[in-house]
């Protein structure tokens, strides 16, 4: 019976709506009861699917009585991913699909009947998932089911209205036998049955109610409402002075919100202080000039957070650009209250879309290094990182925790990777949404803070991946002017450019020639340099900062580009108004003609070697030449060239060396991973002794060997620190450690007056300065050879890694080298790097230092005696008889003296180990020892 009525009754009385809708429905009203045809149309919403050629599925569940938010999906049919006929579209037209709920929506979802359905909620996505249908803003799509009484029309909860406009309003009823409508209590329409069609004229100011009561018997009745809240004209007021676009907080209790919109007509803030309703209150005043929203939210409660959005124009919803947190509802019920705690949720059935968020009565970070002097240039070490790929906890508070490791690798500056607010929670971070905000996926802005500050306190420099060539679609920005005909910003836009002017680029492109860019863009850089301490900025595709039009003709982006160089020239000044020291560092790979003015305009640029070095570590010579490594060799004036063999952007060179590596020598196979790890050793000492800023990407210390691709390019990656309990790659990392710390505190090694020779197989680089000078020589190929070391004189030389002294009779005499050897010779004594010789013998030899290992047989417990000479780091590790780490049982300063530790391996190891025959490896620095250890059963 009730399916007879709203078939007939509804469906007389309604016409449905098919055209420019991202979803309708057959039925157009859907009832829990009967069948449903959903109708998506690709073209609407964010258009992800446009003209898609695959097969496309639904992701779907409901929202019933018992979802706790409109995130809260109930009954899905299918984990993500996964494709069954029952929820594969069946396409009708190019970009039109169509999918049959049946026998009803109850049966098809399997709702148990003691919930009552509300919502059926939808992502329409390809069969890998990499393509989404969604709204315009990104989010879920949803489908009312028809309740006991509903309006249809308004099909909103709350309207805008001019005075006097006529509102016309349509209630359906499921088996009612009247409906009642009224108007702030007052009746204003009844009809008898299960539908009412009418119209309403709005009054003349304020905000009403209207209801529709319909009642099932002479004992029940249910009923549904909304409100109308008639516009007045906008009033001019100008911003009072001081404030800024954004959150001024006045107060504790008073918060002034300015929002510049050109050529919009009106806007509203709401939010959870007027309950995300339409009020006087919340009604924006606007500058004569036009140019500005703003609005004095007074009687705040001191240290209270509140979600809040802009209305624009009654059809645009967006964050406040300026805030500095974000509160959105398809990401943040994803981050552990570990790294986020109590982070306010989202107003779920209030809103929708990214919201942001103010607090008036904040206490203020009290900073403990103010006095910090950022590394010269000349001495930079950069370490780059992903924090999500760096530690498992992807927090800011354990990132802290490794900085005693970064210091003792000799690190002098950490660059990391996009950390402002961007779409997702797992990224690298390259599509930015929010530009004054921290991603919470890391953590609260008080952590990033003491993050910061502990890095000044441990001598460690800050510089933030800035990411201003785009932004993305999410972006209140793009949003606030947005073509939704043609998916992209709108002629009008003040920041964006319609179409990009570059084939590189992502998201949407940046007009930097826009007064409007150029003010957003000195603001968010003064901002992090003033507000979080940064030390300065990488600047990622930076060659897209230019209105020059190459898109189509990739290779003439890179030519010189007067209009370019004159934005960078800005920005760059503009950045030392606020902080003369800060660093500026620009992924720029333009010919080298622009960037030797950038260059000796003061600002650094990365220099890409990953080709070079990686060919010369594989054991291919013939394209090894890394010269170009040297501000030297490019015409530079000044060493402003931050050179890396790994980034974030490149293969690993371990895993180059395992797969690609040279293997036509039987006796020498670079594939190996042992072969593979000592040339890492040979191409850092080419890297980090030449002089000038260098860089490394995370684990390169230890020989990361996961593809960039594994997972995905921008897949998350296993985090290997485990790597380090292999003294085969902790060696690798004290090596490198080593040369870091030789770079960052002698002079010698940011000399100016130095000379290269890097093609072919033998390589050479010589330094001089200051009465100093170095010698460095390697063999990348792979068998022996002869190079003449060019020493700068005759006498004693010094070879740095075994302390040896060699008297120099011709400076110019060959010296032999079996393939992958290096030498770093100096004419002054330095002291000997802890590291031992870095050869890999598991056999058992007899110790320089009295070391003795009792009982021996061992039944699991045993001690190790030694005795030093000076005070030392002792480790001491256990390896099966290839030498490969079972457990770390001590890494230490130990005193001079005699020294016993004893070790309980099955509490160290948290069980039994299996008797036979291992090896305690024993390393003081200048001493490494394998000594065999017997264990018998108990």
């Amino acid at each position: 019976m009730i399916k007879h009525l709203i078939t007939v009754c509804l469906l007389s009385l309604f016409t449905q709506i098919t055209s420019a809708q991202l979803v309708t429905t057959t039925p157009a009203f859907p009832v829990e009861g009967s069948p449903v045809t959903v109708i998506f149309d690709a073209t609407q919403g964010n258009a992800g699917l446009v003209n898609f050629t695959g097969d496309v599925y639904a992701h779907t569940g409901v929202i019933t009585d018992k979802s706790t938010s409109s995130g809260d999906w109930k009954y899905t049919k299918t984990t993500w991913g996964v494709n069954t006929p029952q929820t594969k579209l069946e396409r009708t037209a190019t970009n039109t699909y169509q999918l049959h709920l049946s026998p009803d929506i109850r049966t098809y979802y399997n709702v148990p009947q003691n919930e009552k359905i509300l919502k059926m909620a939808f992502v329409f996505r390809s069969g890998d998932g990499k393509k989404e249908g969604k709204t315009s803003t990104g989010g879920d799509i949803f489908i009312n089911v028809l309740q006991p009484v509903s309006f249809i029309q308004p099909a909103q909860k709350a309207i805008l209205v001019n005075p006097g406009t006529f509102i016309p309003v349509q209630v359906a009823a499921i088996a009612a036998i009247s409906i009642q409508l009224l108007v702030n209590g007052i009746e204003v329409a009844n009809t008898p049955g299960n539908a009412l069609s009418t119209s309403i004229t709005s009054a003349a100011s304020g905000k009403l109610w209207v209801k529709a009561i319909a009642r099932i018997d002479a004992n029940t009745a249910v009923a549904d409402s909304f409100y109308y809240f008639v516009k007045k004209p906008v009033n001019i007021a100008e911003l009072p002075a001081g404030m800024k676009e954004g959150i001024n907080y006045i107060d504790n209790s008073t918060a002034l919100l300015c929002l510049y919109a050109p050529a919009k007509q009106f806007a509203f803030v709401l939010g959870d202080f007027n309950n995300w309703q339409y009020d006087s209150l919340g009604y924006m005043n606007r500058t004569a000039d036009g140019l500005r929203y703003w609005l004095k939210l007074e009687h705040l409660i001191p240290g209270k957070e509140y979600i809040y959005q802009y209305e624009i124009d009654g059809k645009i919803r967006i964050g406040d650009p300026y805030a500095d947190k974000v509160s959105d509802p398809g990401n943040d019920k994803y981050i552990p209250a570990t790294v986020y705690p109590g982070l306010i949720a989202y107003p779920e059935s209030k809103t929708s879309g990214i919201a942001t968020v103010l607090q008036t009565g904040q206490t203020a970070y009290t900073w403990q290094n103010t006095s910090f002097t950022p590394p010269a240039k000349t001495n930079l070490v950069i370490y780059e990182l992903l924090i999500r790929d760096f530690v498992a906890s992807h927090d800011y508070q354990t990132l802290i925790d490794t900085l005693g490791y970064l210091q003792r690798l000799g690190i002098n500056a950490i660059e990391l990777m996009p950390i402002s607010e961007f779409e997702g929670n797992s990224s690298w971070g390259y599509n930015p949404n929010y530009y004054f905000a921290p991603d919470k996926y890391y953590g609260t802005k008080t952590d990033l803070k003491q993050f910061i500050d502990q890095c000044h306190a441990h001598g460690m420099a800050v510089i933030q991946d800035m990411v201003l060539n785009h932004s993305f679609g999410s972006s209140p920005m793009a949003m606030l002017y947005w073509d939704a005909t043609n998916q992209r910003p709108a002629s009008n836009n003040p920041w964006f450019n319609p179409i990009p002017k570059h084939d590189y680029n992502v998201g949407n492109d940046f007009n930097h020639e826009s007064p409007d860019t150029k003010r957003l863009v000195d603001r968010v850089l003064k901002y992090w340099l003033n507000e979080y301490h940064v030390d300065g900025f990488r600047f990622d595709l930076s060659k897209g900062f230019t209105q020059t039009n190459t898109l189509g003709n990739s290779s003439a982006m890179g030519h010189y580009d007067a209009s370019r160089v004159a934005i960078w020239k800005r920005i760059s000044d503009s950045i030392r108004s606020v902080k003369p020291d800060a660093y500026i560092i620009l992924e720029h790979f333009a010919d080298n003609d622009e960037e030797t003015v950038l260059s000796n305009y003061g600002l650094m640029l990365w220099g890409n070697m990953t080709y070079n070095y990686g060919e010369a570590a594989m054991g291919w010579t013939n394209t090894s030449d890394f010269s170009w490594t040297s501000y030297n060799t490019r015409g530079w004036n000044a060493p402003n060239l931050v050179s890396y063999m790994e980034s974030h952007d490149e293969e690993r060179l371990m895993v180059k060396n395992i797969t690609y590596g040279n293997s036509t020598s039987l006796n020498y196979n670079l594939k190996d991973t042992t072969n593979a790890l000592k040339r890492q050793e040979l191409a850092a000492l080419f890297f980090l002794t030449v002089p000038g800023p260098k860089m490394i990407w995370q684990f390169g210390e230890i020989g990361y060997d996961y593809s960039i691709n594994f997972n995905g390019r921008l897949g998350e990656k296993p985090i290997r620190w485990d790597y380090l309990n292999n003294y085969k790659r902790r060696y690798l990392n004290k090596f490198y450690s080593s040369l870091i710390h030789l770079k960052t505190s002698n002079d010698l090694f940011a000399t100016r007056t130095f000379s290269l020779s890097l093609a072919g197989e033998m390589k050479r680089i010589t330094l001089s300065g200051n009465g100093k000078s170095a010698s460095i020589i390697g063999n990348f190929g792979i068998t022996s050879g002869t190079i003449d070391p060019a020493f700068s004189h005759t006498g004693t030389w010094y070879d740095y890694f075994t302390g040896d002294s060699i008297n120099i009779i011709d400076p110019n005499a060959q010296i032999a080298l079996a393939h992958g050897a290096y030498h770093l010779f100096t004419d002054f004594r330095m002291s000997k790097p802890g590291i031992g010789t870095g050869t890999f013998n598991p056999l058992p030899r007899a110790p320089l230092i009295p070391i003795s290992i009792f009982p021996n047989p061992s039944a699991g417990n045993f001690s190790v005696s030694f005795t030093l000479a000076t005070s030392k780091n002792v480790s001491i590790d256990l390896t099966d008889l290839r030498g490969n780490q079972l457990i770390m049982l001590m890494d230490e300063v130990r005193s001079s003296g005699d020294q016993t530790v004893t070790f309980n391996l099955a509490s160290l190891l948290q069980r039994k180990l299996s008797p036979g025959v291992y090896l305690v490896h024993f390393n003081s620095g200048d001493f490494n020892s394998f000594v065999k250890l017997v264990i018998k059963p108990e």
